[in-house]
């Protein structure tokens, strides 16, 4: 897919980062559209499916957290990348965005070619995510790869893009134990950098949100899925 098929929506409540962000991502090729509020942005995203989000998260009314946990509830956007744009460099800041489903941050103020190429590894690594289809079955639920859903118990569960990741990784090797970095060069990849809290956050909402107890942590190593 190139720059020119690729959908990005930019969402800040500063007139002139929106300025900023979208002729610098018109430059490149990207289709732009913009959003100054929460409300606008989930609006828009419905409807033109972006592939991209930039997603500030100080904004009056309606924050970015908020606005991101509305985005991962809407089934046709479950394959959106969001990633956050933030002054805030504290480590809850990225534990709440990480919780509410993004997929990576950006710290203010913006350098224009560190925020390129942040995106081109973003999207590359969407890009390069095999085709894969049809269903895996373990004791406990069905994963649904054509659909990004679980089954258990006959009712159906949504996970975020990078939980349902994380869970397909794990379960595709029963009993073997993936590091940290195994984690991240999978479901992130190695252009991306991300905290090992960042892991912790996703398997924590995975056994929530599945209410099981076979993904294991082995302490200063990493997880596995065991059935037994």
């Amino acid at each position: 897919m190139e720059n020119s098929e690729t959908i990005i929506l930019l969402v800040d409540d500063e007139a002139d980062i929106l300025e900023f962000l979208g002729y610098n991502l018109a430059k490149e090729g990207f289709q732009i559209h913009k959003a100054n509020n929460g409300l606008l942005a989930v609006e828009m995203a419905i409807k033109h499916k972006p592939h991209l989000i930039l997603l500030d998260i100080m904004m009056p009314g309606q924050d970015g957290i908020e606005t991101c946990i509305q985005l991962k509830l809407i089934p046709e956007l479950q394959d959106t990348l969001i990633v956050f744009l933030t002054a805030r460099g504290e480590d809850y800041a990225q534990i709440a965005g990480f919780e509410a489903g993004a997929d990576d941050f950006i710290t203010k103020p913006i350098k224009l070619k560190v925020l390129l190429s942040r995106i081109q590894a973003i999207l590359r690594r969407f890009k390069s995510t095999p085709e894969l289809s049809g269903n895996i079955l373990t004791k406990e639920f069905l994963i649904d790869i054509d659909r990004y859903m679980i089954v258990k118990n006959e009712e159906e569960i949504f996970l975020a893009r990078k939980e349902f990741e994380i869970l397909q990784l794990l379960v595709s090797r029963p009993n073997k134990v993936f590091t940290r970095e195994d984690i991240f060069n999978h479901v992130w990849g190695e252009d991306v950098i991300v905290g090992d809290r960042t892991i912790d956050v996703h398997i924590r909402r995975i056994r929530e949100k599945i209410r099981t107890d076979s993904i294991k942590t082995i302490k200063g190593v990493g997880y596995k899925y065991a059935e037994d």
